[in-house]
């Protein structure tokens, strides 16, 4: 029976609603007429059978998109106060750090500029208030009005939430751009680019879903980085010079600081461990490390090795005979506290953009060792203490014995760190970005 009506709603979503009706009438008519006039046997009065190695086209594309199914809105009334709302994966904790902590500031002072509310729009998890409200508390940001949050799960036909003319979506991945862009007005859309997304994947349908969202002519960005802004449009994206801004993101000194003392007990070298993230280099950084220690240039004696990321796997180094220790999932405030403890870290991105461990760290008195890849040559501007190496094994292990120098150098570390211009204010940061999007249209 199960076999039959699974049969029976495949044959359904095929061929749509009518036609499976049409069939069921016309097979119990049949049975009926072969049950009166003669002595035929009877058909089931059941779909046809469908062979179960075929499947819809459309079905199969569309689970493959799923993650771009439009939002269901419904239009409302227009309300006494305006709208903002943020469209997100999750803000839960464990992914607050870097590009959605600055979509939830970037979101609060565009609805502060307009006067408006805020809504978090979570597309794989329901939101927990509480990550907004680390977020405000850790930059100071306090908002006139109630946040609403709404759960639009992408494989959910059953929700519907509500949206008025001139509400202000923004964006904060390529797929959530294209779920947005089905139900809104491109124009009430601003898309906060913090990557080449294309680099997310190999040249195939995602590659080119996430090419068409990013040349649309249409779309308003605001891009994190004048580095990444510059490599985009250098790669044929006209639309991002003529509909973007750049801005630099800010690391507040109440947030980000030294508060290791000089001298005392082993120094810390981290290792940003995120495997499944594969444009940070995972296995590569695992070789420089390894290389690093049989070669005499990190002396375990010296450094504890501590990898801090997400899914990371129990590993020794050393030939089998050292544990680094592993941090994981950690909230913002634990993370904040951790970079302030760091001596040297090595912090791996196969793209443009700096990424945000590099400057966390650098603002809370570290030593970086990050790589080189097209317009990303030399990050000292931001900080001297942020040193870039080719992605080869020799020249990667010159520059971390670099670091290493550096890190033991306490007085021109120390130096290099109060004269770092890394910005240090959200507000000022992210000033143009909001007189460009947020004044009403």
């Amino acid at each position: 029976m199960t076999n039959l009506i699974e049969r029976a709603l495949r044959y359904q979503r095929i061929h749509g609603t009518k036609k499976f009706l049409r069939e069921i009438s016309a097979r119990v008519l049949r049975r009926m007429r072969g049950q009166t006039g003669n002595n035929a046997t009877p058909e089931p009065a059941v779909a046809p059978a469908v062979d179960s190695g075929w499947v819809s086209a459309r079905e199969l594309a569309a689970k493959q998109m799923q993650q771009c199914t439009g939002l269901r809105l419904f239009t409302s009334p227009k309300p006494a106060l305006p709208r903002v709302s943020i469209v997100t994966d999750t803000i839960n904790k464990g992914y607050l750090y870097g590009g959605v902590g600055t979509a939830m500031i970037l979101g609060c002072l565009l609805a502060q500029r307009r006067g408006a509310t805020l809504r978090i729009i979570t597309r794989t998890d329901r939101a927990q208030p509480s990550g907004l409200a680390v977020v405000l508390a850790t930059y100071g940001i306090e908002l006139s009005h109630e946040v609403e949050f709404a759960f639009a799960a992408f494989n959910d036909e059953r929700y519907q939430i509500d949206t008025h003319e001139g509400e202000l979506f923004l964006t904060t991945s390529w797929w959530t751009t294209a779920a947005t862009m089905a139900s809104v007005s491109h124009e009430n859309i601003v898309y906060l680019l913090q990557e080449d997304e294309r680099m997310f994947y190999p040249f195939g349908d995602d590659h080119l879903r996430c090419s068409r969202v990013l040349r649309d002519p249409q779309l308003r960005y605001a891009i994190n980085t004048h580095l990444l802004f510059d490599h985009l449009v250098a790669t044929g994206l006209d639309n991002v010079a003529r509909n973007a801004i750049a801005f630099e993101p800010a690391f507040p000194p109440q947030v980000f600081q030294p508060r290791h003392s000089a001298g005392t007990g082993k120094r810390t070298l981290m290792f940003y461990a995120r495997p499944h993230n594969v444009r940070n280099l995972f296995y590569f950084g695992l070789e420089v490390i390894e290389t690093a220690i049989a070669r005499g240039v990190l002396d375990l004696e010296e450094w504890d090795v501590v990898f801090i990321g997400k899914d990371i796997p129990k590993i020794r180094l050393d030939s089998g005979r050292y544990s680094p220790r592993r941090l994981e999932n950690l909230s913002w405030a634990k993370y904040a506290e951790f970079a302030s403890t760091v001596d040297l870290a090595l912090c791996l991105m196969y793209t443009p953009h700096p990424s945000y461990p590099p400057f966390d760290l650098s603002a809370s008195g570290a030593v970086v060792v990050t790589n080189r890849y097209a317009n990303k040559q030399d990050l000292s501007g931001y900080c001297r203490n942020i040193l870039c190496s080719d992605l080869d094994l020799d020249p990667m292990l010159a520059t971390l014995a670099q670091g290493i120098e550096l890190a033991r150098d306490e007085q021109q570390r120390t130096a290099n760190f109060r004269e770092h211009r890394l910005p240090t204010d959200w507000r000022a940061s992210l000033a143009e970005v909001v007189e460009r999007f947020g004044n009403p249209a």
